[in-house]
């Protein structure tokens, strides 16, 4: 494996020069990708994606993922080769943003008791914010500049008292990491662009996150130290630390090198056997190192797990995913090939 040697990183060759997939190859990858998406979002006139594959349907995700997707490419609202599809996800997004005042108003949803709820609104929230940056001064960024400070609120009034959110906008007594963490992510994004965020809840935020950590550097699903700790939650865990900033410290140092031991570890797993949440387990796991100051771990991992991912890629340019159907593994997978090209934000060093 390309992470196996000893657990220190060392400055050497990098032994998988003859697997190494060319840049060319993996820009066609992501077009065959992306027009996979193009196509299933044609075939629904609401600019959302169906439900191809999979048990679960999750459309105000997808439009976000797909949205992220596009515009990672190079496609802003209205601009480049997939212009078209970008603007129809946001106007999407956009319709599904609560317009009436009260305590739910800017929520973006299908309905106010969707089941997935925030951790979809923290990826809508995501993709205005990105969209914005690209296409500011028009009227649909002015709509867009509009439902983000809406989104922005609904995401601090459903802050839990402990610091992080769960699945529902209301600040109950029940939290969960994986939607603490699409939600300062998407907090951090829309600050970016100019939003006002309460600092409060962002130092609260990532205390949450901080105490989801183990002290061997795991990360768990929530603040129950007896919970299991995973490679995605310790994935998304950093990245999100240093998407917030923490580039530096003790957390973040004990973080990177429990990444590397669980990767080592379960060498070729992910290749016999189904791994939970696989797609977004190896974004994050790229955000993470791609983030990182030292770029030795990420150089190791990336070349090996892209020629994985690109011969994965099946004949009608999508990915598969058990659980949430091939729109939502093509576009994961699409934002994961496309992180080195930097066109989001999300993708910035």
């Amino acid at each position: 494996d390309a992470l196996r040697g000893d657990d220190t990183l060392r400055d050497e060759g990098d032994p998988f020069d003859d697997r190494r997939a060319s840049l060319d190859e993996t820009r066609r990858a992501v077009e065959r990708g992306l027009r996979y998406l193009a196509v299933q979002q044609a075939a629904h006139q609401d600019g959302t994606f169906g439900k191809v594959e999979g048990t679960q349907h999750a459309p105000v995700a997808l439009a976000a993922l797909g949205a992220l997707a596009f515009m990672a490419q190079g496609s802003t609202p209205e601009r480049g080769e997939f212009g078209a599809q970008v603007s129809r996800a946001v106007d999407y997004l956009l319709s599904k943003s609560e317009p009436s005042a009260g305590p739910t108003q800017g929520y973006i949803a299908v309905n106010r008791v969707d089941k997935l709820g925030m951790h979809g609104h923290g990826y809508a929230t995501l993709a205005l914010a990105q969209a914005y940056v690209m296409a500011p001064s028009s009227p649909r960024g002015a709509r867009i500049a509009s439902a983000l400070d809406s989104a922005v609120r609904i995401i601090e009034r459903s802050q839990t008292f402990e610091g992080g959110w769960y699945y529902q906008p209301d600040a109950g007594v029940l939290h969960e990491n994986s939607v603490t963490v699409i939600q300062l992510q998407a907090l951090r994004a829309a600050r970016n662009c100019g939003v006002r965020v309460d600092p409060e809840v962002v130092a609260k935020s990532i205390r949450y996150i901080e105490r989801c950590q183990n002290e061997d550097g795991a990360f768990r699903y929530g603040l129950d130290p007896t919970e299991h700790p995973s490679i995605a939650m310790t994935a998304s865990g950093l990245a999100t630390l240093q998407n917030a900033g923490r580039y530096a410290g003790p957390e973040i140092e004990r973080a990177v090198l429990q990444l590397q031991r669980a990767l080592i570890s379960r060498d070729g797993e992910l290749r016999r056997n189904p791994i939970d949440f696989r797609h977004y387990e190896r974004l994050y796991v790229a955000l993470a190192l791609w983030t990182y100051s030292d770029q030795r771990l990420y150089r190791r991992w990336i070349d090996d797990e892209r020629a994985l991912v690109l011969n994965e890629q099946r004949a009608d340019g999508s990915w598969g995913d058990e659980s949430f159907g091939s729109c939502y593994a093509t576009a994961m997978t699409c934002l994961f090939l496309s992180i080195e090209d930097g066109l989001l934000p999300l993708f910035e060093r």
